[in-house]
């Protein structure tokens, strides 16, 4: 944090000032108005979703095949954790504003830049400070899971991690973001509306993306929202870590770079422009770096391994042309079962969605080649309407000339449980938030500057 030519004092005052931010972040009632909004929130997501998947249950039960489609990570995992981030994109920015919002908006600001700290130190103090508060946080959503654990429920490893690694780096996202706007703003309630327009753009960008065309699909790749689908397909991707990192480190250097209030105007919009400039290039960027892992337990985003190391030598090149719309239910199908498997696995792999003449919203169906998928690899063309794999593989096979001897793997069994949640809703409707009241009671007002801090070279006592 602290670099080579800044006084020898500096680096050794970064955790008291860290103690120091997060003393105050815990002691704020944002704070803990938050945990105690999320806890009620999480609860019933939790609740809600045991008891969806236990009326399913029964039916699988009964009827082994329907097991396999009991998956915990869609049935509890995905609606718990989805409560606790939409608690997370619209309660916490107002915690993390207030680690920078209410040192600029009471003039503090000015005397915490006379610290033996550098701009960039301070905010990344700040930011950990933010990260430290978050993560304590956690311990509602941890609690649901222990609930499930000790009710009989399944949870694997790997795939409830990269779960929740998704949601951190959303969460350090949104701190990236509420960080720059209450550098930009000159209030807390202004950076609050400018935070809020950033979570609103970027619902309004899935909402376009998810029926527009196929370049605002990439541009939509870069919301947080959209990323965070991969992590709850169980799903870990590289190009989604590096874009919400980014998104993050970002906007936070760009915060480093607003604040300074000795600045002029015209420097700091200079320098936040090429800022902003160099961040869109590396977010254009981050889709390149190809590396990709299913984490999930039923390996819902792989084919067979034989099929996988076939398509993997598929370099050629092979376009798939859709004579689709779009919106059309077979294609958006198609595009999850096939086409976003393809990608990880086809060295060159280009996917084109044919044009039609519109003159209302079903002339396109009317054309007899609607519905068509056209394959083309290495000179050789192949056509199918079929959107399962069971079709679609053994055709490209044909085209690239493979054969290929499927590996035998253990079906996934599926893990159907019934649980009475009773006890889970006494906790977070009564027990969790008087526990979260009293801690609010008990916590200490805001600390001081410690004294060696205030008594810094260039600081007054």
């Amino acid at each position: 944090m602290a670099s080579r030519n800044d006084p020898p004092h500096r680096q050794w005052c970064v955790v008291p000032v860290f103690r120091h931010e997060l003393r105050r972040l815990l002691s704020a009632r944002a704070y803990w108005g938050m945990l105690l909004l999320l806890t009620p929130l999480t609860g019933y997501g939790y609740v809600e979703a045991v008891r969806l998947f236990g009326e399913a249950s029964r039916t699988a039960l009964q009827f082994p095949e329907l097991a396999r489609g009991m998956a915990p990570l869609d049935g509890v995992l995905v609606p718990t954790l989805g409560a606790f981030y939409l608690g997370t994109t619209l309660l916490f920015p107002f915690v993390a504003i207030r680690a920078v919002g209410e040192d600029k908006e009471s003039g503090a600001l000015k005397l915490a830049l006379q610290w033996p700290l550098s701009p960039l130190s301070l905010i990344a103090v700040k930011l950990l400070a933010v990260a430290a508060a978050w993560s304590l946080s956690l311990v509602i959503p941890f609690s649901a899971l222990c609930f499930w654990q000790v009710s009989g429920g399944h949870l694997a490893l790997a795939e409830t991690a990269n779960l929740f690694l998704g949601h951190a780096l959303c969460a350090f996202a949104v701190a990236g973001i509420a960080f720059f706007a209450a550098s930009l703003a000159g209030s807390a309630a202004t950076a609050a509306i400018v935070t809020l327009a950033f979570t609103l753009g970027f619902w309004v960008l899935d909402f376009a993306a998810s029926t527009g065309p196929q370049w605002l699909k990439a541009v939509g790749d870069v919301s947080p929202t959209q990323a965070l689908k991969q992590f709850e397909r169980g799903l870990f991707s590289l190009p989604h870590v590096l874009g919400l990192a980014l998104l993050g480190f970002g906007l936070a250097a760009m915060a480093v770079l607003a604040l300074p209030p000795g600045h002029t105007r015209r420097r700091k919009t200079l320098a936040c422009t090429a800022a902003a400039l160099t961040l869109a290039a590396l977010l254009a960027a981050a889709p390149y770096a190809h590396v990709t892992r299913d984490l999930s337990d039923d390996r819902r985003n792989s084919f067979n391994p034989g099929d996988e190391a076939a398509l993997a030598r598929m370099d050629k090149g092979l376009t798939i042309t859709l004579l689709l719309a779009p919106e059309d239910s077979r294609a958006r199908e198609l595009a999850t079962n096939v086409l976003a498997k393809l990608k990880r696995l086809v060295p060159h792999l280009t996917v084109c969605w044919a044009a039609f003449e519109r003159s209302g919203p079903f002339a396109a169906m009317q054309d007899a080649r609607y519905g068509l998928v056209v394959y083309e690899y290495a000179g050789r063309k192949a056509e199918s309407r079929s959107n399962s794999p069971r079709e679609i593989l053994p055709l490209l096979h044909d085209l690239a000339g493979a054969q290929v001897a499927p590996v035998e793997l253990r079906s996934y069994p599926g893990h159907p449980l019934v649980a009475n949640p009773w006890l889970a809703e006494v906790w977070f409707y009564f027990a969790l938030p008087a526990v979260l009241l009293l801690a609010a009671a008990r916590s200490s007002r805001v600390g001081r500057v410690p004294a060696h801090l205030s008594c810094a070279p260039g600081v007054e006592p």
